[in-house]
């Protein structure tokens, strides 16, 4: 056996700059909020987008071709990694910039907001990178525990309190699921490096039926947070009880860490067992597809409606996952960055389009917006086109891929009811477009925000129309990082 050097070296530490980065900028921006207290918010918020952009420079300089694995095997630096966090910082630091007007009119833009939210970025790094199942645990915590304490932020809210203990509660149950899986890969296995446990799998050293029982586990944990059919109790109540900028960052950079966690347990550690986690990820696939659409059709608040369209659009990407083939993954990839980009506009024109005294959540307050904001109605045309899956915008490509993906595994059926349920889904999305441009108005118009918010915005939407025109080079992309 093999003795773990006891000291580390520049080179031992590099390929994880990008993490220690984000660690100490959270450090630094607690301290300046402490020090500085109600006076020095718009510092902090100032800094807040800077670590963003400085762990981005870090992570784009120490990225590397291949794969890197240091600190004893619990962390990989890989092409998909670095992707994977320069869009987590990216939606990240749109979350923060759709927000910030929405936070300081109800006086919630405070230091220790901003720092919960560099927090759970760390977790997503640490995610991403995760090269043992207890530096993939350490990860989920890290970002878990920074979510719950953001949906309940507004302590003057009841319902964000609500939703928050609900959130904490189920969590905890998931991640002790996930925490009991890993034991029992771990008993069989003998390891808890992911490597080790692929390897083992390999060898058929794992015995049958604890492998089974493991894997039954931490498909648990995966499809919570996901918010897969059946464990999406959570994800309604979570995206409506929380504050508007909470459920946008709820709504995206987990997701990548989500995506990020079934790649490196299921494709990564447990490739060598695709018949057994493959049919449960088709069951959940169907049922989130299902319940996500049709559930979604009754939904009068747009952010419910956004919530269960989600539970849907995590069906599309588990199609690619279960595929499990390289083709399979590209596309799962693919859509999940495709659906940050989607996400992040649909609640930066919710949050753009509120004020204070005025939550924008519900449906009908988006009648006539093409007679008020003809601009920014035509952005939501695009977020709810990409959404639905509507040629030329990007989502078309990505429900394209998946389906195809699939079909390449001959699921023929699962295919032809992905489709049914996209037909089925393009009704509600529909029907916002219907009330934005065919509606008379029954609310006032909007107060201007800064000039920085309605630009960023308006490029998020029209990004998903250029990548829709042109999705040769994010399809690209996907294939380079998942050779």
């Amino acid at each position: 056996m093999d003795v773990m050097p006891m000291i580390l070296t520049m080179a031992d530490v590099m390929p994880a700059a990008a993490e220690i980065f984000v660690a100490a900028a959270a450090c630094v921006l607690l301290l300046v909020d402490a020090l500085g207290g109600g006076r020095a918010r718009g510092l902090a918020f100032v800094l807040a987008i800077a670590a963003l952009a400085g762990a981005a420079w870090v992570s784009s300089t120490v990225g590397t071709d291949g794969r890197t694995v240091i600190l004893w095997g619990h962390f990989v630096a890989d092409p998909m990694g670095t992707v994977l966090k320069l869009f987590s910082y990216g939606a990240a630091a749109l979350t923060l910039l759709y927000s910030r007007e929405y936070l300081e009119r109800r006086d919630l833009l405070k230091g220790e907001y901003l720092v919960l939210a560099l927090c759970a970025v760390l977790g997503i790094q640490v995610i991403v990178s995760a090269g043992s199942f207890l530096s993939l645990y350490l990860g989920i915590e890290i970002m878990s525990l920074s979510l719950y304490a953001m949906v309940a932020f507004d302590r003057d809210d009841g319902v964000a309190a609500e939703s928050a203990m609900k959130y904490f509660v189920l969590g905890a149950i998931a991640s002790g699921a996930l925490l009991y899986g890993i034991s029992i890969l771990y008993g069989v296995t003998g390891t808890f490096l992911i490597d080790g446990v692929a390897f083992a799998v390999a060898q058929g050293r794992a015995p049958d039926i604890g492998l089974l029982l493991g894997i039954a586990f931490i498909v648990v944990g995966v499809a919570f947070k996901f918010g897969a059919v059946p464990f999406h109790m959570w994800l309604p109540d979570v995206y409506h009880g929380a504050p508007t900028p909470v459920t946008l960052f709820v709504g995206s950079a987990p997701k990548i860490a989500s995506f990020a966690l079934a790649m490196r347990v299921l494709a990564e550690g447990l490739g060598g067992a695709l018949d057994a986690w493959q049919d449960m990820l088709v069951v959940l696939a169907a049922l989130s597809m299902a319940v996500g659409n049709l559930v979604a059709i009754a939904q009068t608040n747009i952010k419910r409606m956004l919530a269960y369209s989600t539970i849907s659009h995590v069906g599309f990407i588990l199609l690619g996952i279960l595929a499990g083939n390289a083709a399979g993954y590209r596309a799962a990839l693919f859509y999940t960055l495709t659906y940050v980009i989607m996400t992040t506009a649909a609640f930066g024109v919710v949050l753009w389009y509120s004020r204070k005294g005025f939550e924008a959540d519900a449906l009908d307050d988006y009648k006539g917006l093409n007679r008020r904001h003809p601009w920014f109605a035509f952005v939501m045309l695009l977020v709810m086109f990409g959404l639905a899956g509507v040629p030329p915008t990007v989502g078309f490509w990505a429900k394209l891929q998946v389906i195809a993906a699939v079909l390449d595994v001959r699921l023929t059926w699962l295919a032809a009811f992905a489709v049914l349920m996209s037909v089925i889904g393009a009704y509600y999305y529909l029907r916002v477009v219907k009330l934005m441009y065919f509606d008379e108005p029954v609310t006032a118009g909007q107060d201007e925000s800064r000039f920085a918010v309605r630009l960023v915005l308006s490029l998020n939407g029209l990004a998903i129309l250029a990548l829709g025109l042109f999705p040769g080079y994010l399809l690209r992309l996907c294939e380079q990082v998942l050779r």
